[in-house]
């Protein structure tokens, strides 16, 4: 009996069409890394032989098991320079691999590396902790009856202050979001608000001359105004806590051309610096310094920066490479110096003394691979970062000439601020751009675009891992730095966008629409 063989299985037609041919598995090709410290260009461990599909999350645990030696993993960012001529004007100067080495940088548009090539990675310790960015408003807080100019969250991030166009300030909980306390007295507009870092107290300046300081558990006025200035206050700068602890001096400056540095608890005048020639724009008290007792930075209208010694106001240095007005100085210390000994484990002191010893450990921290360093920004157009009071590892001896000089910015500069971990700053310009630099060295990484208007105001993230801007076009914009793209838009004022704050996982902003919006994620 013969056997009959089944009919040849018929080939499967999509539409008509036969089914394509399987394609063929794409080879990855192996590639040689080189892992290097962002902050000293260091070598972290040998060369090694990788897969160029190894994702990110591989390359962190081979780094931590290479390099950080019987510890806590540690998060890292990594990044690859991009050569010179491989990159077109205002295009990013470095790509961060956020994937695998081969969907970010073997197919990145300028294919400026190939398999063949030794990649250098820089890595970038990263906070333990991540801050959820915010996608929408939850509180819309009326009150003040006129422009919201400053804004600024307390070191613990419990409580807000809101200064305004209607002589007032105002108080708010951020636990209910609502109002908390009208703090009335200042005979014109508040310019400026500042907290101590202990949370103790609030100061601000009016356009009255005035300085005021407040109790913010009862609202009420500590003493009298604190009178000298002869023009109105342009900003405020607390003695850091790691230096006093228990009763921090204030600075303001003036539009007067002065300084004042006022004594909190005798609430007399201590001295004035009178250097200036005009307006002195802002007062930023560092850390540094001979043996660490604090110095001033001061920026003014007569084109230059000068720096004093915090004890007695002796004048250290005068910077005068600006040919314009300097509007805006930051430090790579401004967020521990800020939130003093308060970080994101949310231990509290129990005395000053601890307090002054979690602030000290917080600024040793931070200063353990790099000087403090200050960055001016001016409406020429330009920036400089400098660096006054090298470390005590460092060789090199004091010097007034700037680092290096920050250009790109097509129009004045607005604002500047350093990232809390001190490794990033952020312009921002009338030019509607916002540049990112590295801190370091203050080589240029990449312009974030995107508002159509110009942006007043910048702040961080607490992990360094976003920046937000405030503009003119009413809205406000959350910017990846991963990325260096565009994370959330935050529409929803109805006018300019004067100022803007950030903590924990809020965001505050208040402009020209006399309003107040708290944003969340």
């Amino acid at each position: 009996m013969s056997v009959l063989l089944p009919p040849p299985k018929r080939r499967k037609v999509y539409h008509g069409v036969q089914e394509p041919a399987p394609e063929p598995l794409k080879t990855t090709p192996n590639v040689v890394v080189q892992f290097v410290s962002e902050d000293d260009g260091s070598s972290l461990a040998p060369a090694v032989n990788l897969p160029a599909n190894v994702s990110r999350e591989a390359l962190e645990g081979l780094v931590n098991k290479l390099s950080v030696k019987d510890e806590d993993p540690v998060p890292f960012s990594f990044s690859i320079e991009l050569p010179a001529d491989a990159s077109t004007p205002g295009a990013p100067t470095r790509v961060v691999i956020s994937k695998s080495i081969e969907d970010d940088v073997l197919s990145h548009p300028s294919k400026a590396f190939t398999p063949e090539d030794v990649f250098v990675i820089r890595c970038s310790p990263q906070a333990v902790f991540k801050v959820r960015p915010a996608t929408r408003c939850s509180s819309t807080l009326s009150g003040h009856a006129s422009p919201i100019l400053c804004a600024s969250f307390s070191p613990t991030g419990n409580l807000l202050a809101t200064g305004s166009g209607d002589c007032t300030a105002r108080l708010w909980d951020l636990f209910t979001e609502t109002p908390s306390h009208t703090l009335s007295g200042h005979k014109g507009w508040v310019l400026c608000v500042e907290w101590e870092a202990m949370e103790r107290k609030l100061a601000t300046g009016g356009h009255d001359g005035h300085v005021r300081l407040w109790d913010p558990k009862t609202g009420k006025s500590v003493g009298d105004a604190l009178k000298g200035h002869t023009k109105w206050v342009t900003s405020l700068a607390w003695e850091p806590i790691h230096i006093n602890a228990s009763s921090p001096r204030l600075a303001s400056s003036s539009k007067d051309g002065t300084v004042r540095v006022w004594n909190v608890s005798t609430r007399h005048l201590e001295y004035a610096l009178g250097g200036h020639s005009a307006s002195v724009n802002v007062v930023r008290w560092g850390g540094g310094g001979t043996g660490g007792k604090g110095v001033l930075y001061t920026a003014s209208s007569d084109r230059t920066v000068r720096v004093w010694d915090a004890n007695g106001g002796k004048p250290l240095y005068t910077l005068k490479d600006h040919a314009h007005w300097v509007t805006t100085l930051t430090l790579n210390t401004d967020f521990v110096l800020r939130t003093g000994p308060y970080d994101h484990k949310g231990k509290k002191p129990v005395s000053d003394e601890e307090a002054q010893k979690f602030a000290l450990e917080r600024y040793n921290t931070l200063l353990a691979s790099t000087p403090e360093l200050l960055i001016s920004g001016s409406d020429d157009h330009t920036l400089f970062l400098w660096s006054l009071f090298p470390s005590a590892s460092d060789s090199a001896p004091p010097s007034t000439k700037p680092i290096t000089r920050l250009t790109g910015h097509q129009r004045q500069i607005s604002h500047v601020a350093f990232s809390p971990d001190g490794r990033w700053a952020a312009s921002a310009g009338w030019d509607n751009a916002i540049r990112i630099w590295e801190g370091r060295k203050g080589k240029y990484v990449a312009t974030l675009r995107g508002h159509v208007g110009p942006v007043y105001r910048l702040t961080w993230s607490a992990d360094s891992r976003m920046v937000v801007s405030a503009s003119k076009d009413t809205t406000l914009k959350i910017w990846d730095l991963k990325t260096y793209k565009l994370q959330n838009d935050l529409p929803g004022h109805t006018d300019e966008v004067y100022c803007v704050d950030f903590v924990a996982d809020k965001v505050v902003s208040g402009g020209r629409d006399k309003t107040v919006k708290i944003w969340k994620n």
